[in-house]
């Protein structure tokens, strides 16, 4: 992981106020794509279900819209 020690010797070169700016960052940008990946997990959760809601005969004729 030639990129990742790369990082680490950018990050180590900077002062240390700079560094608890990138700290945030990072915590942040994980933070994110937590909230992400719990959005997709609830999508895909909930896909069968609403699977049963959207194909149905009744409705059928929305489909063609």
């Amino acid at each position: 992981m030639a990129d990742a020690q790369s990082l680490i010797e950018k990050i180590q070169a900077l002062p240390p106020e700079r560094i608890a700016e990138v700290e945030d960052f990072v915590e942040f940008v994980a933070l994110r794509e937590q909230e992400r990946a719990l959005t997709r997990a609830a999508a895909a959760a909930s896909e069968p279900v609403l699977a049963a809601i959207w194909d149905n005969e009744d409705d059928a004729i929305y489909d063609a819209l």
